[in-house]
């Protein structure tokens, strides 16, 4: 078994025997980028050297016995929209082409505190605005599954590492559902955590009140582990919640008899391919043989969910992306010195944005004008509410809700990009988690005639990752199917 296939959790023990060093590790997962990436195209900036000094320098500390937290020396894929120090983060777009962040976000700082190993940054949607990672300015990014098929989005780049052994851990953001579906797309494990459980500081904002932070790995158990290490309150961030942070990793084996989970009846539609469903309903059955309890539940606002996600998502686009006007930072339109302010703003912003995001920032300056804020914003934040509230009345007879994580498995390159609505409807079943705040995660659970990964969706109270973790923990233990090595590279 090659080290790059290896899960974080089996190269910690190994690197605890000094079987293997972290510079071997590290070496092995740069060797499968340069072979494969000009394939996948995962990785937009590369941090090679780098990475290696690292790696040798957490070898050295563990030769002289000095005590190492538990991923230390193992590598990771931080997705571009990250701010990471010294290293260039471009929200894969033409406007922050040039931007190299004088600091590190919240999340990378303790990545680095708990000894990993970064290695670049990942290929996304421009601005996370996206299901499919083709909006990118670097390039579409290939899914290893079938490299004509995309591998969803928007924290496509940090599946696409995982599912192709690039990396060993990933992080990217989830907005819409922009870790999990990708995750559901490249047969990986995805976690959105609670809003508030993982600091958004430095996260280049996209809609503030739903962006958060979460891990993209090779199982559960990975999940834990790196959800232990980035989790927790950061005053720097006004919604970050001083909550306690339970031991995630130890909690996998607490079991899951007579837990109660909710199916709910909007999940399962007209128009879903018949292979996710089947897939998802024969992970029900065998969560039930589990001694889980089923119980058919309805989350009846469901159906607003789409709609009011993307009223209240493109306003605070549009508000946070006002910032990047080729005035303090970022790309500025070359030419005539003699355009007005106004003039430079404009061609700044028209040559440096692409398509999808111009087309969002249009949609939300829309939504927050004079005489439309009450009709569409103010509407849809009371939609959002009536959302949040189907979920607590489950919850008061359920432990968490499972459902698919996409409607479809992944579909061919540029099939969508031409046709915003239906690339919208990907994240159908995703948003909602987003608009309540609760935390979700992606497993794998099937494959389709295709040979194209499954995801089944697991949804929890507020900062119950626990429970959503045990779950998928003790379905991937039933299950042995390891689907990170069965890529088609």
């Amino acid at each position: 078994m090659k080290l790059n296939e290896l899960t974080a959790h089996e190269i910690r023990d190994l690197l605890k025997k000094n079987k293997v060093s972290s510079e071997e590790v590290t070496s092995e997962v740069l060797k499968q980028i340069e072979q494969e990436d000009g394939k996948i195209r995962a990785f937009v900036t590369l941090h090679a050297e780098e990475a290696l000094i690292q790696a040798r320098e957490i070898d050295r500390k563990r030769k002289g016995s000095q005590s190492m937290p538990p991923l230390a020396g193992i590598p990771i894929a931080v997705k571009d929209n990250i701010c990471t120090k010294g290293i260039k983060t471009t929200c894969s777009s033409k406007i922050l082409d040039n931007f190299v962040p004088p600091y590190n976000a919240a999340a990378v700082e303790k990545i680095l505190a708990s000894g990993m190993v970064i290695i670049g940054k990942t290929n996304m949607d421009e601005f996370a605005m996206g299901s499919s990672t083709e909006t990118s300015f670097f390039g579409v990014t290939h899914n290893p599954w079938n490299i004509e098929m995309i591998p969803g989005g928007s924290s496509g780049g940090s599946a696409a590492s995982i599912a192709g052994n690039e990396t060993i851990l990933s992080i990217g953001s989830d907005t819409g559902g922009s870790i999990r579906q990708p995750a559901s797309m490249c047969g990986v494990v995805g976690l959105k955590p609670t809003y508030g459980r993982v600091s958004r500081f430095g996260l280049i904002a996209f809609a503030s009140s739903l962006d958060q932070i979460g891990p993209l790995t090779k199982d559960v158990t990975d999940s834990a582990l790196l959800m232990n290490a980035i989790s927790g309150y950061d005053p720097r961030d006004s919604t970050s919640v001083d909550e306690p942070v339970k031991d995630y990793k130890s909690g996998l084996t607490v079991g899951i008899k007579g837990l109660i989970v909710g199916i709910p009846e909007e999940y399962f539609i007209s128009g879903m391919d018949s292979e996710v469903e089947s897939a998802v309903r024969k992970a029900i059955d065998l969560l039930e043989k589990l001694g889980i309890g089923i119980e058919k539940i309805s989350l009846p606002h469901t159906e607003y969910a789409i709609a009011a996600y993307y009223v209240i998502a493109t306003a605070e686009a549009s508000s946070n992306l006002a910032r990047y006007d080729g005035v303090k930072y970022g790309y500025r339109c070359g030419g005539d010195n003699k355009l007005s302010l106004m003039e430079m703003y404009e061609k700044t912003r028209t040559e440096g944005f692409g398509e999808e995001v111009k087309r969002r920032i249009m949609l939300g300056t829309y939504t927050l004008s004079a005489g439309y804020y009450d009709a569409y914003y103010l509407k849809a934040q009371r939609v959002r509410t009536l959302i949040k509230q189907d979920f607590e009345k489950v919850f008061e007879k359920c432990d968490c809700i499972i459902s698919p994580t996409s409607p479809t498995a992944a579909f061919r390159i540029g099939e969508k990009i031409d046709d915003p609505l239906q690339m919208y409807l990907s994240d159908i079943f995703t948003i909602p988690a987003n608009m309540a705040g609760i935390p979700a995660i992606s497993i794998p659970c099937g494959l389709t005639g295709e040979n194209l990964p499954i995801g089944l969706q697991i949804m929890g109270r507020a900062f119950d990752e626990e429970t959503i973790l045990r779950i998928a923990f003790a379905y991937e233990q039933s299950t042995n199917v390891v689907f990170h090595k069965n890529a088609n590279l």
